[in-house]
């Protein structure tokens, strides 16, 4: 008998899913503004992001240790509770004079919680389905993300230009709360796992066996892990850091045209994961290296734009388009590699790989967007020369991955 995709716990999942995610960004796009308004500099709320990045990655393993030893539907519930509160609470404290350490401060609880809510809530979804509905699942999960991340800054910003920044912190934590109600409604079978010692000991052990089954007994994952880090690398360096430069730098256009290229991704985003749950019965996992591959295949139009004697507008028609595609390309990879891993280790260890999996992600990220950031600076006027090597060598990646991609299919067949 198939299993249905929508389930009741699945489905009270995605609606906490999407209430969280839209509190969230609804609220950090009226800090971002509030902040620009207050001291007229991108640069400081860029580095209160920074800062706030950096617990996410330090914190991310012990949520994955909760996430594997305690109550998944419980700790979703009370982090999405504190979540609500820390929000109720900047809200009272905040004024002209504490602005600035109350948003850094309440960023950085966020990064907190969010650390240990994403390894949980990534370990609920191969509990709550199995087989190729997993990779549904995750498409799913990336189609809420992607929507909200579309619809949300749009009213966010109205919001904030209406009401100001309190009424929409204050919606956040209505959305915190509204999430935190529907996970209470989700059951989930739980065992207590028995230990012995100190909890520093417990977690020393639980981080070892982590690490130990990705290095050792399921080597394979971490590649997968390294892959996906890699793309990351590659793509949101080019997405994050050369997008807005090129349109507003190199090219000359105004924020409304880095604004539609930012609607384009999102559109984008939200076409690779419903490409993704379409595919799962169709895309083999040997074809994953030629969807790592096309990464830098569809970036070389930008590059050849960016060489020919063509106008401005046209050079960003193309560059919009290139990176939509790989947009798309890096949303199917990411959520079949994602679903890959879940498959392939067992419940009581789900929530550290997972955490693993997030905190390198983290790392690639914005080590991507340093290195770029600084390639751009120095050839503003070469953008080729940035993006023909960065296309090749990331389709160079995505060949060279086939054989792994390969032997991951056949050890997979022999399994099922």
């Amino acid at each position: 008998m198939t299993q249905k995709l929508f389930t009741r716990n699945f489905i009270l999942l995605i609606l906490g899913q999407i209430t969280s995610l839209f509190g969230n960004f609804i609220l950090k796009l009226a800090l971002s503004m509030y902040v620009l308004e207050v001291t007229g500099s991108a640069a400081v709320f860029a580095g209160i992001l920074s800062v706030a990045t950096v617990p996410s990655i330090l914190f991310s393993p012990l949520g994955g240790i909760l996430a594997d030893r305690g109550n998944r539907r419980n700790i979703m519930v009370a982090l999405d509770t504190l979540s609500g509160v820390s929000v109720l609470c900047a809200v009272l404290v905040l004024s002209n004079e504490n602005d600035l350490a109350v948003i850094g401060t309440l960023l950085v609880l966020l990064a907190v919680l969010g650390a240990f809510e994403t390894p949980t809530v990534q370990a609920c979804i191969p509990t709550m389905l199995q087989g190729d509905n997993i990779m549904k699942g995750n498409a799913v999960v990336n189609q809420v993300a992607s929507l909200s991340y579309f619809i949300a800054p749009m009213l966010g910003g109205i919001f904030y230009t209406m009401f100001g920044l309190k009424p929409v912190m204050a919606a956040s934590v209505i959305c915190f709360f509204i999430t935190a109600a529907f996970e209470c409604f989700i059951k989930l079978n739980y065992e207590r796992q028995r230990h012995t010692g100190s909890v520093w000991v417990v977690i020393k052990e639980d981080f070892v066996s982590g690490m130990r089954y990705i290095t050792k007994e399921q080597a394979d994952i971490a590649k997968m892990l390294l892959l996906t880090a890699a793309s990351r690398f590659f793509v949101m360096g080019i997405i994050v850091v050369g997008l807005p430069f090129i349109v507003r730098t190199v090219l000359g256009f105004s924020a409304n045209y880095y604004g539609a290229a930012e609607s384009a991704l999102a559109v984008a985003t939200i076409l690779g994961s419903i490409a993704a749950g379409v595919l799962v019965d169709k895309l083999k996992i040997h074809k994953l290296s030629m969807v790592l591959a096309a990464l830098g295949v569809l970036l070389l139009p930008a590059a050849l734009a960016f060489l020919a004697p063509v106008g401005s507008l046209v050079k960003y028609c193309i560059l919009v388009s290139s990176l939509c595609g790989m947009q798309i390309a890096i949303s199917i990879f990411s959520i079949f590699a994602v679903s890959l891993i879940q498959q392939r280790t067992p419940n009581h260890l789900i929530g550290k790989v997972m955490a693993y999996t997030s905190a390198l992600t983290m790392c690639a990220q914005p080590a991507g967007q340093i290195v770029y950031g600084f390639l751009f600076d120095k050839m503003k006027y070469n953008t080729s020369l940035i993006f023909l090597p960065t296309a090749l060598i990331v389709c160079g990646i995505g060949l060279f991955a086939g054989g792994f991609f390969r032997k991951l299919e056949r050890e997979t067949a022999c399994k099922m």
